[in-house]
Formats: structure tokens, C-alpha cells, sequence
């Protein structure tokens, strides 16, 4: 018996394709729009495939930087400021966004402030405030301290401007909300709310109940500074009418009395906005970037950021990805291990007073050289380029200027000149010896003192970063 050919009439396959002989003409319309649309879904899926190569061929030059350190080490604040150097009209393009961040940072500082001054009984004793770091400056007597008062005028004050801010503060549930989509995430603790990658458009579809897939269209006839969110216009107003009121509170004894006794301790972007709550507050508020750099929003898993780096008359697109740097969200660090050309390291050398929200019992710079230990022993990681920023040195540089004392919290640290230049220099040692326990590829490890919110500096730091990554790693990658 012959074998049909595929070529043939009498072809299987053929045959069962064949449209049946009672096919009627309706079905017949319904049979060809579906192989039409089966045809296009094919050419579609090969189209995209072409694309993604392509893409694979372009990527293979590109620079893949990951931002890595534990939460509140400063990393978003480094990302924005490549943003603010390479790719300086996206920010712009997001500036009305950070609004919703900024007033919630301030809601929830005047919340946290409030909430401390009710588990004191809203009211600091002297006793208190000569027992403070600071009381040598005082004199060390009652009679130079600050703090002395009536105690019921002090609790009735303080009444009063907890019952005049009450609106302002429950705003800070819907603020979060407006933030995270609804999102809630376990340990995001005092400073805030996570939100993942593209939070900045999310808050305006959720302002507008728009669904997502539409909002792009719908909005795009509209600047983003055009756009009116009502939550926003809500708290601006009560923050106008309010900034005397926090004034008030943020100059009240009894709160500079908690924070010198450190039983207050408010974090340097809760500082930063309520020194500056008249311009905050103001109607026609406009974040400045200054602003943007010092607000404070807490990363959910990995976000890429893409920008297009000049280097010796070449363009190279750098893929830098913040993370997410709770101990609960570390583990989402490791896919993107594999092919990283280059780390920069976070770590917060003004933290040596401060704990894990996590862990209350780890010291947070013992955290970091824990995690800087995980990082420069990693097989993953061997031929990464390594980077690493020291960084929050002006807070550092305060809290020692205030008499803060080292040894208090980091025993080790023994009987060492409780300056800056000492103190520096004996974490930037801590961080070197790790990298010299953990360097089996002879890796040239390239260490700054930084303050990220400094523009000028870290933008010099980061061309300098820029070039010893050429110059390293990547020149053997044949991309300069």
C-alpha cells in the first residue's frame, strides 16, 4: 500500500483538516475569523520572540547594578539621585507623587510623636532631663534645664493639640492606603508602608478609581501636576490650617525633653519635614527634590530602574535594581545574582544606636556586616564589581556632636577617641576586614564616605563609581 506523501490529496492531516461538506455558510465565517485570529496570535508570539532576541543582544553590553544594603540604608535615595543625574524629566514627570509620601511622612511623625507623649503621660520631670546624654551641656541643675514646668499645664497644652490634630492624623490609614494599593505587609514597622515598582502612576489611578489597563489613555491629555486627587487636596488643607499647631508641638519642652532623653527617637526624614512644616504646608506645595531625597517609602521586592550612561563618547544602558532590605524580603536578592557586573553595598554608619525593627535585640551595624559577609562570600557574586558606601556620615557626624558615646552601644568599640574621624575610620575597618576574610578573586573593593541626600557630593561619587566600574570590570568586557 503506498504512504500518502504530505504532499498528497489522500494526506491525513489534510483530510481532517478539511472543513466538513455540511458546513454551513455562518460557520464557515466563524471557522475563517478563527484560524485569522489563530494566525495573528502565531505572528504575534513570533514577533515578540524576534524582539526578545534582539533584546537579549543588546543586554549583553549593558551594566546590571544592584543596590543592596538592609531597609533604611539609603539605597531609594541613592537610585533616585542616578535618576536625577541620567534621566532627570522622569523625576520631574513623578514629582506631584511624592506629595502622597511626603504628607504621609509628616502624618505619621506627628502620629508616632503623639503616641510616645501618651506613653509618658505626656509629661517629661526634670529628673529625666538632667539623666539625658546632652545635661552636661546644661550645667547638670535644675536650674538650668529647660524642661521645668507645671506638669498640668504641660498635659493640658499637650491635650488640646492632640484633640486639634486628631483629623490630621487618621488620615494616615488612607494616605498608606493610597500608597500601597490596599496592600498591608507584616513588620513594615514605624517608617512606613511598602509599595512596589511603579507606585508613582498607581497612586493616580487610585485617586481616580480608574483600572489600571485604562488609566494611561484616560489621563494623558493631563499633566501629572494637573491632576486633582482629593485625599491629597484633603490633608493639604488640613495641614494649612494645622502647621501652627504642629509648631506648637514639634517646639513643646516636654517633646525636646523625650527626644534629648531619647525616650523620642524620630528618624531624619521626620526631622527634616517637620522643620520645614510652614513651607510643607503650604497651599501651593510643591515637592522640591531635596524633598524627594529626604522622603521615606519603604521598597516591596525588586524594582529595575534603566538609564543610558555616557562613557568615553559610548552609550550603555545601566539596569539598576533597588531592593527591598528587610530581613523578610532578602531572599528575592538572589535570582538577580547570577549575572551582576557590579554592587554597590549601603550601610548606614549613623545606625550604630539603633536596632532592627525585625529584631529588636540586632544592633543595625552588626546587621550590616553580617549581611556585607553574606554578599562578599557569595559563588554568585565572585566576579561582581564591589562598591561600598558608608553612608548617612552627617547624621553620624551629629550624634556625636550631641555626645552620643559609641561604646555605649557597640562594646567593642572600647576606649577609642569618641570622634568622627575615629569612628569612621573603625567601621570602615570592620567592613575592609570582611571583605579581605571573604576575597578569594583578589577583588578591589572601592569604599566612599557618602550622605546621599547631598546632590553635588553623591553625584561626584557616583561619576567616580561610574569609571572604576569601566575601568574594572567591564573593560574586560571590551565595552570601553
Amino acid at each position: 500500500m503506498r504512504t500518502p506523501s504530505i504532499y498528497s490529496q489522500d494526506d491525513p492531516l489534510t483530510e481532517a483538516l478539511k472543513p466538513p461538506e455540511s458546513e454551513t455558510e455562518l460557520e464557515r465565517r466563524a471557522r475563517l475569523e478563527e484560524e485569522a485570529e489563530a494566525k495573528r496570535v502565531s505572528e504575534q508570539i513570533d514577533e515578540e520572540l524576534r524582539l526578545e532576541r534582539e533584546s537579549m543582544k543588546r543586554k549583553r553590553g549593558d551594566v546590571k547594578l544592584l543596590l543592596l544594603g538592609q531597609a533604611e540604608s539609603g539605597k531609594s535615595t541613592l537610585q533616585r539621585q542616578f535618576q536625577l543625574m541620567y534621566k532627570p524629566h522622569s523625576l520631574e514627570q513623578e514629582r506631584a507623587s511624592w506629595r502622597t509620601v511626603i504628607y504621609f511622612n509628616v502624618v505619621r511623625s506627628i502620629k508616632h510623636i503623639l503616641n510616645t507623649l501618651e506613653s509618658w503621660d505626656d509629661y517629661i520631670d526634670d529628673d529625666m532631663a538632667l539623666d539625658s546624654p546632652t545635661s552636661k551641656y546644661m550645667g547638670g541643675s535644675r536650674s538650668a534645664s529647660p524642661f521645668q514646668g507645671n506638669a498640668a499645664t504641660s498635659r493640658s497644652t499637650i491635650a488640646s493639640l492632640r484633640r486639634r490634630l486628631s483629623p490630621l492624623v487618621t488620615t494616615d490609614t488612607a494616605l498608606a492606603d493610597r500608597l500601597s494599593g490596599g496592600i498591608t505587609v507584616s513588620g513594615s514597622g514605624k517608617g512606613g508602608v511598602f509599595v512596589r515598582s511603579g507606585w508613582q502612576a498607581r497612586t493616580i489611578e487610585n485617586a481616580l478609581g480608574r483600572k489600571r489597563g485604562r488609566v494611561s489613555d484616560e489621563l494623558s491629555p493631563k499633566k501629572p501636576d494637573e491632576i486633582q486627587d482629593v485625599l491629597v487636596q484633603d490633608v493639604s488643607r488640613m495641614l494649612d490650617a494645622s502647621k501652627d499647631d504642629i509648631r506648637e508641638l514639634w517646639a513643646h519642652p516636654t517633646v525636646k525633653g523625650l527626644i534629648v532623653r531619647r525616650r523620642l527617637k524620630l528618624d531624619e526624614w521626620s526631622e527634616f519635614f517637620l522643620r520645614h512644616i510652614t513651607r510643607v504646608a503650604a497651599s501651593d506645595y510643591v515637592p522640591s527634590t531635596d524633598d524627594i531625597l529626604h522622603a521615606r517609602i519603604q521598597t516591596m521586592g525588586v524594582a529595575e530602574h534603566i538609564f543610558d550612561v555616557n562613557i568615553h563618547g559610548k552609550s550603555v544602558s545601566w539596569h539598576l535594581f533597588d531592593v527591598g532590605g528587610a530581613r523578610g524580603q532578602r531572599h528575592t536578592w538572589v535570582p538577580y545574582f547570577d549575572d551582576a557586573n557590579a554592587i554597590i553595598f549601603v550601610a548606614p554608619v549613623s545606625a550604630f544606636d539603633q536596632y532592627l525593627e525585625e529584631d529588636p535585640r540586632t544592633n543595625r551595624i552588626d546587621d550590616s556586616l553580617q549581611l556585607f559577609t553574606q554578599i562578599c562570600s557569595s559563588p554568585l557574586l565572585k566576579n561582581a564589581h564591589l562598591v561600598l558606601f558608608l553612608n548617612k556620615t552627617d547624621l553620624l557626624r551629629a550624634k556625636l556632636d550631641n555626645g552620643l558615646r559609641v561604646q555605649k552601644y557597640i562594646t567593642s568599640f572600647g576606649e577609642r577617641a569618641n570622634d568622627y574621624e575615629t569612628v569612621v575610620q573603625y567601621f570602615r575597618a570592620h567592613f575592609l576586614q570582611v571583605h579581605r576574610r571573604n576575597n578569594e578573586n583578589r577583588r578591589v573593593l572601592y569604599t566612599h564616605f557618602t550622605s546621599v541626600v547631598d546632590t553635588k557630593a553623591t553625584q561626584r561619587i557616583i561619576g567616580n563609581v561610574r569609571d572604576s566600574i569601566f575601568r574594572g570590570y567591564l573593560q574586560s568586557a571590551a565595552l570601553v
